[in-house]
């Protein structure tokens, strides 16, 4: 079920992935075109401004993933939302904040992106101010849009995530054309086209929280610092992979106006741009690999951790080898969506194709940096954030660009990323003692890290034969654990019991394919079963409450096994039913 879970996550959460891209990439596109290298430099010397205000929101977005991913599995609903309403008026806070100080300093912020100075002659320095001025106005949508994906992820709405981004696309196309060939607005005009998109968008997404059935619910009450400094702290390792990106654009930009003029950074602007499209691939992946690794590390499950890593590390080859491929045929033909310099457009494609390389080892870097934030392994992932996204990546640009001029500063990413992956490689084998490049290794778990092999059973169901099976499997282990008769006989029927009912009900409301996930296990002298399925929202526990005073012989199956445990949790996360039961 993880396999399957994980795809269907992983397609909403790449293109979710795009939402601030595509509108980046359409922009780029009709700037370069239509507006000139001059207003295609002045977007590239914005771009830092962006990577901030996505540096506070994939802040937020991840500290959501790593605390509703520990609080949802305890089923902390009290917590869960907690977090929920701290994110909101965090995100309100920001948005205003940054909305007036950008609005207020925008001279001097774009002196020192270097743009230069407001001089009568000097049309970059303009075409930059009035970008910012323009995108800034979407700034508290943009930050809202970042923060609603995780939770729109956790209650299984993908559906809506993926009209929201279809809707935006088409709005910012649109708002786009208006402004070149109606309103002729320029760059502020293009700055205010992403962000009405952005409006779309949000204005889609939060449609859900208001709905009736919305387990995410705002409480001003609950809004405490304690929880504030929580979600930072969970979210810290993000910050500092963003504030990297954001050092490592205005180093490259400083390097590529030495070597190459305003035609590197034009060139720099259309191959950062596209390779933002690319990383969303990664991203995603790693996105996906947050917020399971935290369900999973905190219910320490182990052997789901394992899976997990084999899962994200076949995605992220499979589809990042695909992209590159894709990339060194197509990159003419992308780079021709921006360019008509031809000086420009050369360097592009050479520079594209370079770059296209460094893909799958960012794809890897990235996939095990978000896995191993997601299992409190918080030094280690900022230690690759800033390897990967600034250290290693501006030092191989400075050295290289001595040598080979532009050339080198586009090898210098795939000479970064695949350096970072050598040194994570090294700090598991180091942890685990010897080389190997097993899903154990790579996972880095203490070695007393949840049950032991020996004491869990796991059993996938797919059918009715699937429960018999399961029920007699329970049995066997149990007898194996030293239970008498009766103890493995009650906790057969006790799986049996409701995995059939799953089966019966849940199966049968559609004509999608199901599975159910059970899960015993012998811990501490205590005996837990957890069963985990893909079929409609069911809360056993709250059916039974409900009707408790209709007829005593109706359900009795679930009547009978809420009389045999001591505890009880249900809560349905990333579209699955998650029942935990203590015999």
């Amino acid at each position: 079920m993880i396999r399957k879970v994980f795809r269907q996550m992983l397609v909403t959460q790449i293109v979710s992935a795009m939402t601030v891209m595509i509108c980046m990439l359409i922009d780029s596109i009709m700037i370069g075109k239509f507006l000139g290298v001059d207003s295609m430099t002045a977007y590239g010397l914005a771009t830092p401004i962006l990577l901030v205000f996505a540096a506070f929101g994939s802040m937020l977005s991840a500290g959501i993933q790593v605390m509703c991913g520990k609080t949802m599995g305890s089923g902390d609903m009290k917590a869960t939302n907690a977090c929920f309403s701290v994110s909101m008026f965090l995100a309100a806070a920001v948005s205003v904040i940054g909305l007036i100080a950008v609005l207020l300093f925008t001279n001097p912020i774009c002196v020192l992106l270097g743009a230069g100075n407001p001089t009568p002659d000097n049309a970059v320095f303009f075409l930059t101010r009035d970008y910012i001025r323009g995108f800034i106005v979407g700034a508290p949508a943009f930050i809202f849009a970042q923060i609603m994906v995780p939770y729109m992820q956790i209650s299984g709405s993908r559906s809506r995530l993926v009209a929201a981004v279809i809707a935006m696309t088409v709005g910012d196309v649109t708002f786009d054309i208006l402004n070149v060939f109606v309103v002729k607005g320029g760059t502020l005009g293009m700055g205010l086209a992403s962000s009405l998109s952005y409006y779309i968008a949000l204005f889609i997404g939060i449609g859900y929280f208001f709905k009736k059935d919305c387990f995410f619910k705002f409480r001003a009450s609950l809004i405490k610092l304690k929880t504030c400094v929580e979600i930072i702290k969970y979210g810290i390792p993000t910050v500092i992979n963003q504030i990297s990106l954001v050092l490592l654009v205005f180093v490259l930009n400083k390097i590529l106006i030495e070597v190459g003029q305003n035609v590197a950074v034009a060139s720099y602007s259309v191959i950062s741009t596209i390779g933002n499209i690319c990383y969303c691939f990664g991203s995603g992946i790693g996105a996906v690999a947050l917020l399971l690794s935290s369900m999973f590390y905190s219910d320490q499950e182990k052997s789901e951790l394992r899976q997990l890593v084999k899962t994200m590390t076949f995605y992220a080859v499979v589809l990042d080898a695909a992209v590159i491929v894709a990339v060194l045929l197509a990159a003419p033909f992308l780079v021709g969506l921006f360019l008509d310099n031809p000086a420009a457009e050369g360097m592009a494609i050479l520079g594209l194709r370079l770059f296209s390389l460094s893909l799958l080892p960012c794809a890897l870097n990235t996939t095990f940096k978000n896995y191993y934030q997601g299992v409190n392994k918080t030094r280690f992932t900022e230690a690759i954030s800033a390897m990967q996204n600034f250290a290693f990546t501006a030092i191989f640009a400075f050295v290289l660009s001595r040598f080979m001029g532009t050339t080198g500063v586009w090898l210098s990413y795939l000479c970064g990323e695949t350096l970072t992956f050598l040194v994570i490689s090294a700090v598991v084998w180091i942890k685990y003692k010897k080389v190997s490049f097993s899903a154990d290794a790579y996972s880095l778990l203490p070695k007393d890290f949840g049950a032991k092999d020996d004491d869990y059973i796991e059993m996938s169901i797919n059918s009715k034969a699937g429960v018999i099976d399961a029920s007699v499997k329970a049995g066997d282990f149990c007898r194996q654990h030293g239970e008498n008769e009766r103890n493995c006989g009650l906790i057969s029927l006790c799986i049996e019991e409701m995995t059939n009912n799953i089966v019966d009900h849940g199966f049968t409301k559609d004509k999608k394919e199901h599975s159910i996930d059970v899960r015993l296990l012998f811990k501490d002298e205590k005996k837990m079963i957890r069963i985990r399925d893909n079929c409609v929202n069911f809360d056993p526990i709250n059916y039974i409450e409900l009707h408790k005073d209709n007829d005593p012989a109706s359900h009795i199956g679930m009547r009978l096994v809420m009389k045999m445990v001591t505890k009880a949790n249900y809560v349905n996360s990333l579209g699955l039913n998650n029942l935990t039961l203590e015999l």
